[in-house]
C-alpha cells in the first residue's frame, strides 16, 4: 500500500484498513472484497500468472494458498550483517520467495533519512516500487540524480548499480523484486548486506 488505506479479505470479515507500507496477498480463485478508504489511495499490485480474470462467486475455487494481511505496524525488519558500528545501515523485511535462490522473491527496504548509498543488483528482471518518503536515484554510468515520490519506480537487468539517497526528514521504504541477489553499499569499496545474512 502506497497511499490511502485498503481492505481485503472475506466479504464476511470485519474491516481491516491497512495503511501504506501495509502487504497483503490474495490467492487466485477466492472470493473476496478489495475496498479502499481516502480520497487519494493508491497500491502496487502485481499479478503472479496470468491471465487475471474477474469471475464470479459460483466460479471460485481453492488453490491451496491461503491470503496474507500484514499491517503496517506488523512487518518484521531484519539488521543487515557486517555495517560498520557508525553507520545507520538499511533495513529489510522479506515478504515473499526465497532470497537465497534464483526465483523472484520480493522484500521491502528501509532507508533511514539522510542515506546515501548503493544498491547492487545481478538478476534478470530487478523492480523496485517507491513506497515512502523521497528518494533520489541514479543509475550507475546513467542520466542525473532523479527525485523519485511515492509511486514511482525504478528497473534493471543484470549487474547494476542504483544510487539512491532518502531526502528529507523521514525515513523511505521501497518495495523490491528481483530474481537475483541484492546487496547495499556505503561506498563502492564497502559492500554489506543481504549475502551476510545467510553465512
Amino acid at each position: 500500500m502506497i497511499s490511502g488505506l485498503v481492505h481485503n479479505d472475506d466479504p464476511d470479515a470485519v474491516d481491516m484498513w491497512m495503511p501504506a507500507g501495509s502487504f497483503w496477498t490474495q490467492p487466485a480463485g477466492e472470493v473476496h472484497i478489495t475496498a479502499t478508504k481516502g480520497s487519494n489511495s493508491v497500491a502496487y499490485i502485481e499479478i503472479e500468472e496470468a491471465p487475471y480474470l474477474v469471475l464470479p462467486p459460483n466460479k471460485a475455487f481453492d488453490d491451496g494458498s491461503r491470503p496474507i494481511n500484514v499491517d503496517a505496524s506488523n512487518i518484521v525488519w531484519t539488521d543487515l550483517l557486517g555495517v560498520p558500528a557508525s553507520a545507520v545501515p538499511p533495513r529489510v523485511a522479506f515478504l515473499w520467495g526465497d532470497p537465497q535462490d534464483s526465483q523472484p522473491h520480493g522484500m521491502l527496504v528501509k532507508l533511514p533519512a539522510g542515506y546515501h548509498g548503493e544498491l547492487q543488483t545481478d538478476g534478470a528482471c530487478n523492480r523496485a516500487v517507491v513506497i515512502t518518503g523521497q528518494i533520489g536515484h541514479q543509475l550507475l554510468g546513467g542520466a542525473d540524480m532523479r527525485k523519485l515520490e511515492p509511486g514511482s519506480y525504478f528497473s534493471s537487468s543484470g549487474n547494476a548499480v542504483h544510487r539512491l539517497s532518502c531526502d528529507g526528514a523521514d525515513e523511505c521504504i521501497i518495495y523490491t523484486r528481483t530474481d537475483g541477489s541484492i546487496d547495499f553499499a556505503s561506498a563502492p569499496s564497502k559492500n554489506y548486506g543481504l549475502a551476510t545474512l545467510f553465512e
